[in-house]
């Protein structure tokens, strides 16, 4: 009589690459950090509201995206993280913004401060021309309502670029 087992055969298992158990535990590493920064930013100590926390928070959250993202973190007056969201995504190269959206979700969360950023998957993170528009929309279309925007990075896996920095904030 032959019985058939139940486990698969081993021929059908397929063993993951050391490339890919790398990358998941990179995963994991991103993850969990990202999860230290959130805690920092709502706590008493270092907010959002440091740039170089801010650039750190939102490379780490961006920096590896195939696609463009723009994303906001929410505020309160003493920059401490209320929430962050992906607002728009799209393509390799470009996301439409509507500071419309951002403003909604400011008053919603009743943030009293914003920054946003965004990624630039080519690995260039310098910021252009249509970044440059965006912000100073965003800036205007926030201040009607009484809510500062802080800063927007470009960030790229190695790079997180503050535009407050370059004065066009």
């Amino acid at each position: 009589m032959l019985v058939r087992s139940r486990i698969p055969a081993l021929a059908d298992a397929r063993i993951p690459s050391s490339e890919e158990v790398i990358r998941a535990r990179d995963d994991r590493t991103i993850a969990r950090a990202l999860r230290i920064l959130e805690r920092r930013a709502c706590g008493p100590g270092p907010s959002l509201g440091d740039l170089s926390s801010a650039g750190a928070f939102f490379r780490l959250r961006l920096g590896g995206e195939a696609r463009e993202h723009f994303e906001a973190a929410f505020l309160d007056s003493q920059h401490r993280l209320i929430a962050v969201e992906r607002l728009f995504s799209g393509s390799v190269d470009g996301t439409e913004v509507r500071p419309r959206i951002v403003v909604q979700r400011a008053l919603a969360l009743n943030a009293a401060a914003v920054t946003v950023a965004h990624n630039h998957p080519s690995g260039n993170a310098e910021p252009s021309a249509a970044d440059r528009a965006v912000t100073a929309r965003l800036q205007s279309a926030l201040q009607l309502v009484e809510i500062r925007l802080l800063d927007h990075f470009v960030v790229t896996a190695d790079q997180a670029v503050s535009m407050a920095t370059r004065g066009l904030v």
